[in-house]
């Protein structure tokens, strides 16, 4: 009985007798429901053979790599439907000039230096920077090299081509500056004279950034030199487009026409120029900043600007000038700095240095430049560059590096 008083069903005991064992055993199988099993001791015999072991599996060691895969890269390959112009710099005597040789920049049909495309047809050309008068601020870095020469455009030239190697000579006309010499005309042709007596490379000219002053200036130094085919610098929206353009056809020169990084302005300019020059004849320049003060922005402006040439606008297919010498500007290129920063003396030829190298890889085709280790820098990696030489090592072995 149950407390509640209900009667509880008993279940049936079965005991396992010797009899019922035996009948068991005969059985294959034995199906039991409802079933409890009392034992006062139980062995359990277990068969050999009938235990399956799992085997050891041993995991695979891990080994470090050693070499480089050696799967096959092929580089994207585009089509460019566009071409930069190819413009002459200098004339020699056979050309209608005096000088020993000419200079051509230009006729990319790809980005700067995808060799995997199409070879670069012309090298970039790199000018070093003369100016007709000591009172421009030249860094102490670079003063020292042409110290002796400071007074004399002339011979400033002539030692940057007989021990600097220049290629080019950029010359620049500050002291026709009304706020600062106000020279005239004739005295700035006497000066481009000089300098032409002086070297044998090509030559530009450039002047004081004042619109009239400038023109007045181009117009006489350009009649005296015809044929020369200097490169003047520059030609800006706020000039005399047609007058300028017009006295360069003339007398066979070239300009640069000079904007300040905007693709739309460099187009306005081009655009206005084509009316009355030949685009044989011109050089556009987007503007430089210096590494630190807008490097990023002069680089993109002139990277979009190629590709967009090269991709068939018809009014950016010109070679690019950079005033490279801007990274001077820069006051960590001059100024005394925490000795974290090192001296300024190698400071200033890295700052000039690495705004070049960057804007080579933009698609730059001249360099104007001052510090002879930048130049001689610059001059070597664009060597390196168009030698084709193919190097198939890898230039750190990182994989066994240990840091």
């Amino acid at each position: 009985m149950n407390p509640l008083g209900e009667k509880k069903e008993a279940k049936p005991v079965i005991r396992l007798t010797k009899d019922l064992l035996e009948m068991l055993a005969k059985a294959a199988e034995v199906e039991m429901e409802d079933v409890d099993l009392e034992f006062d001791e139980l062995e359990l015999e277990l068969q050999p053979g009938r235990v399956r072991l799992i085997p050891r599996i041993a995991l695979p060691v891990e080994e470090k790599p050693t070499r480089l895969l050696g799967v096959e890269y092929l580089p994207p390959k585009q089509e460019y439907p566009g071409k930069i112009v190819e413009v002459k710099l200098g004339a020699t005597k056979t050309e209608g000039g005096t000088r020993g040789r000419s200079i051509v920049i230009g006729g990319e049909t790809a980005p700067a230096f995808y060799f995997f495309h199409s070879s670069t047809p012309h090298r970039p050309v790199i000018a070093f920077d003369v100016f007709d008068t000591p009172k421009v601020s030249l860094p102490g870095a670079v003063k020292r090299h042409v110290r002796e020469v400071l007074e004399d455009p002339a011979a400033w030239s002539k030692l940057c081509v007989e021990r600097f190697e220049a290629e080019m000579i950029n010359l620049h006309l500050v002291s026709v500056d009304p706020l600062i010499n106000d020279t005239s005309p004739e005295g700035a042709l006497k000066t481009v004279e000089s300098v032409l007596q002086a070297v044998d490379v090509p030559i530009a000219v450039g002047g004081c950034g004042d619109p009239e002053k400038d023109l007045k200036v181009f117009e006489k130094i350009a009649a005296a030199t015809a044929g020369e085919r200097i490169l003047f610098n520059s030609v800006t929206l706020d000039m005399d487009i047609e007058k300028t353009a017009k006295l360069v056809k003339q007398y066979g020169h070239t300009v640069i026409a000079f904007t300040s990084m905007d693709m739309n302005r460099a187009r306005e300019l081009n655009r206005k120029l084509y009316e009355f020059l030949p685009r044989e004849q011109i050089v556009m320049d987007t503007t430089t900043a210096a590494l630190g003060y807008g490097l990023d922005y002069a680089f993109t402006v002139m990277e979009r600007s190629r590709i967009a040439a090269l991709k068939g606008d018809p009014e950016l297919q010109q070679p690019i000038s950079s005033g490279t010498t801007n990274a001077w500007a820069a006051r960590e290129a001059w100024m005394t700095m925490d000795a974290l920063w090192e001296p300024k003396e190698l400071r200033g030829p890295l700052w000039e240095t690495t705004t070049a190298l960057i804007l080579l890889l933009a698609g730059v085709d001249y360099f104007m430049m001052m510090h002879p280790a930048a130049a001689r820098t610059l001059k070597t990696v664009i060597e390196e560059l168009m030698s084709g030489k193919k190097d198939d090592e890898a230039p750190v072995d990182w994989v066994s590096l240990r840091i």
